[in-house]
């Protein structure tokens, strides 16, 4: 979803360095990479019709405190390739995933929202080892339908685009009523591209919409293949009042990775990252830095540990 992640941390952070990658079929990847190079990366991959400024928070933060991330922008979204033709399948997206994996360095973490994560867990199991850990933000291989229907219908909802950035922020506020910072039009410019007469369209390719989405019914069986082959560390990063995942969607992936954590952050939906983006961050630092990729005494500036991040399954109550 197109929407920027709240930046509360006023630390100062490392200026992330551009990069492109050459995907399989040739298509140019978009990444930014923030700190240390020579350290264990940890690659931040965006949920359908994302792109990777919803990770600079984040990512930032984690750059500051001596780690190194790699914040990619998927074929068709941000600025990326787009594929021709406009044909994306889901295996083209798990495709890209080695490439991006070439740029971080050796097995790195792959932090996967929504899309991103279920091409981490799709990845790792068919095509790993690929990763030294997984987090999966608020995605898991059976979703409720009628949260991703409310996603789709506001991708959907103006193929022509929007006069002005404020009429683009108008729809993130129907959209996202309880985001305080939806109220910054600013924030979107860096999301939104001109068209030739004018008006601003969201950073994605719309030919998106007819192909990965509409295939995406079709992967349940496989999802849970991947899920249950899954080896590597999993934490599962799922908000309190998200109508994608739920209890039972969350009981049944306990059942399929039984080793895997769980952390709720309470107040926060489907777009985790976004809604609590400090406490997300804390959760994620605290976890890298359990794994080897994020130095163990150097929490993020300004971010309090999170009390709940090693029990098994917990739910934030900040």
């Amino acid at each position: 979803m197109v929407v920027p992640a709240n930046h509360t941390a006023t630390v100062p952070r490392p200026e992330p360095i551009p990069g492109w990658v050459a995907s399989w079929d040739g298509l140019r990847l978009r990444y930014d990479r923030h700190g240390d190079a020579g350290s264990p990366a940890t690659v931040f991959a965006h949920g359908f019709g994302q792109t990777r400024h919803a990770w600079t928070a984040t990512a930032g933060a984690l750059a500051a405190a001596g780690g190194h991330a790699l914040t990619a922008d998927g074929r068709g979204h941000g600025e990326s390739g787009w594929a021709p033709g406009g044909r994306y399948t889901f295996e083209d997206f798990i495709a890209d995933v080695p490439a991006l994996v070439g740029a971080a360095g050796p097995r790195p973490a792959w932090v996967g929202a929504s899309m991103g994560g279920l091409l981490g867990m799709v990845a790792e199991a068919e095509r790993g080892p690929l990763f030294s850990t997984l987090v999966l933000v608020d995605i898991t291989p059976r979703w409720e339908q009628a949260g991703v229907e409310r996603i789709l219908r506001f991708m959907r909802a103006r193929p022509d685009g929007f006069a002005d950035l404020d009429e683009a922020q108008q729809a993130i506020r129907e959209y996202l009523p309880h985001r305080a910072d939806a109220r910054s039009p600013e924030r979107l410019r860096k999301l939104l591209v001109p068209t030739p007469d004018g008006r601003l369209r969201w950073h994605w390719d719309p030919a998106l919409l007819d192909s990965v989405a509409a295939e995406a019914e079709r992967w349940g069986e496989r999802l849970k293949r991947a899920a249950m082959a899954l080896r590597v560390p999993v934490l599962l990063v799922s908000g309190g009042r998200s109508d994608v995942v739920s209890e039972h969607t969350i009981r049944e992936f306990r059942e399929l990775v039984p080793h895997a954590e769980h952390v709720a952050l309470r107040d926060a939906t489907h777009m985790v990252a976004g809604d609590a983006n400090d406490r997300f961050t804390a959760v994620v630092a605290d976890w890298l830095a359990r794994h080897g990729h994020l130095p163990r005494d150097r929490a993020p500036a300004g971010l309090e540990p999170h009390p709940h991040a090693h029990a098994s399954s917990a739910t934030e109550s900040a």
